[in-house]
């Protein structure tokens, strides 16, 4: 059964996770033979005050 975490900066739509639900799960049923049903999905959302890329918050870029 493949878990699958993925971070993002909040802020995206219900239908930008449909979206990308659907292609993960499709990537890992071709990809790794998983069945669709054992796809299991977990998304976390982080402030951009709670992440910096080179030195530099989020918030502030």
């Amino acid at each position: 059964m493949p878990n699958i975490t993925v971070e993002l900066l909040s802020g995206r739509t219900l239908d930008q996770r449909r979206e990308f639900v659907a292609a993960v799960t499709d990537s890992a049923i071709a990809i790794l033979g998983a069945k669709r049903e054992a796809v299991r999905i977990v998304f976390t959302e982080i402030e951009k005050t709670d992440v910096a890329n080179g030195g530099t918050l989020a918030a502030d870029a």
